[in-house]
């Protein structure tokens, strides 16, 4: 079997820190990039730090849908939040050292049917196939997550 490859482009154009990204393809979405002000922006847009937490929560929900799918799982909604401990000694100041997140922390909660045996699996293999997920563990930083399986509401 031959691998698939789907390909994710992304152009941008700015100037000083600001900058305006394009996502290619046939729905293009743009977005703004800057920073805050101890970096030299003007915290007119979120920074590329945040984007990579909203996308690493993004991400795990996506991947909880294809996850919980073939599990035959219910899910509800989700509550994700994810911090990044950031030194900006190296990034701002130029220290030595490693520019990326100290530490990031996902903390989440599901609404879903799963017994316990199975949200354990659940999470274990969102996880695994989550691509962002794999890159923030796969970078050497400490990655710690905790997921809560909350009674899926019937009512709705």
């Amino acid at each position: 079997m031959s691998k698939q490859i789907v390909p994710f482009v992304v152009d941008g154009r700015g100037t000083g820190v600001a900058q305006q990204l394009t996502v290619a393809g046939d729905n293009a979405h743009t977005f703004s990039a800057d920073t805050y002000p101890a970096f030299g922006g003007a915290d007119a847009a979120p920074s590329p730090l945040a984007y990579t937490l909203g996308a690493l929560t993004s991400c795990n929900q996506i991947a909880a849908q294809l996850v919980a799918q073939d599990l035959g799982v219910t899910l509800g909604e989700f509550r994700i939040s994810a911090r990044g401990d950031f030194d900006p000694s190296v990034f701002v100041g130029g220290a030595d050292g490693n520019a990326n997140f100290d530490a990031v922390t996902v903390t989440a909660s599901v609404q879903t049917d799963a017994d316990e045996e199975t949200f354990t699996t659940f999470v274990s293999e969102l996880e695994r196939r989550c691509p962002v997920t794999q890159l923030f563990k796969r970078s050497g930083l400490e990655y710690v997550s905790s997921w809560t399986a909350v009674p899926l509401d019937t009512a709705s």
